[in-house]
């Protein structure tokens, strides 16, 4: 499915509409819209070791809020969050598409135990549902899940960093990037494809260091068409929101295809991983 609006950019970044928002709210100060479609801060759970909304988190929400409409058009069946954190982002997308359902399930992954509890501990304050999941990024997910992801929101650790910090244990997990904030984004864009249904739609925070034209260009390659949803600067960064989907007219291998009812998420089990009630 496309994207809808006719801003596609392949390979490169898409211009933004002027008045480019300057400024981010500190953590616990929201707009009304926020407010009334999304997590609310006092009901976020928290932990020394999990990274707390900021930034980057409202960014990504915010440009989730600002294409409501067309995540309910598109009715998306299977929602993914890669590396949750405290759930504030997961949370208020499950949220904003409440009005699905039980149309809609939601997964979310971390590779620190403590944000998954706490990611937890977010849904439940909030009376939303997702399977968390301890794993790094995807994995032993990519088999069962190829295909069948029709919305991923990844807020990746995108800080540059030293090398060696990149995977460490700890809150330091939520930033560390290693090489231009690249090592895991990398990891993580063809981990996504794998995942990602015919109509899924990814949308991903990325920091200007990190050369979001080039991170475009990798996943042109991949059969996928991008544009910025949003940018706002603060006076230590420029942070983007990067949305990419299926390009119709790209030619690329195969595209993986879900097997059918069987292999549909309610039929899926997480033996081997952490999730509520393990």
């Amino acid at each position: 499915m496309a994207d809808g609006d006719g801003a596609a950019a392949t390979g490169k970044l898409a211009e933004l509409p002027s008045g480019v928002e300057k400024g981010l709210p500190r953590r616990g100060k929201a707009s009304s819209g926020r407010t009334l479609n999304t997590a609310q801060i006092p009901l976020v759970a928290s932990h020394p070791d999990v990274y707390e909304p900021c930034d980057d988190s409202f960014a990504l929400v915010d440009a989730l809020l600002s294409d409501k409409a067309q995540l309910l058009t598109l009715q998306p069946r299977l929602c993914m969050e890669v590396g949750s954190g405290s759930g504030y982002v997961i949370t208020s997308l499950a949220i904003m598409l409440r009005q699905l359902g039980s149309g809609a399930q939601y997964l979310a992954t971390d590779i620190n135990q403590h944000a998954a509890e706490t990611t937890q501990a977010t849904l439940e304050a909030h009376g939303v549902h997702a399977d968390v999941i301890v794993t790094d990024i995807m994995s032993g997910l990519d088999k069962r899940l190829a295909g069948m992801v029709d919305v991923a929101v990844v807020n990746p650790p995108y800080v540059p960093t030293p090398v060696e910090e990149v995977g460490c244990r700890g809150i330091a997990s939520s930033w560390a990037g290693g090489l231009n904030g690249r090592q895991v984004i990398d990891r993580i864009l063809p981990a996504v494809r794998e995942m990602l249904s015919e109509r899924g739609w990814l949308y991903m925070v990325a920091l200007e260091d990190n050369d979001p034209s080039d991170i475009c260009h990798l996943m042109s390659e991949m059969g996928y068409a991008s544009r910025v949803i949003l940018k706002r600067c603060t006076e230590e960064e420029s942070l983007y929101v990067l949305k990419f989907w299926r390009d119709p007219h790209a030619v690329t291998s195969a595209s993986p295809k879900s097997s059918g009812s069987e292999s549909w998420f309610s039929q899926l089990h997480f033996k081997s991983l952490w999730h509520k009630g393990s």
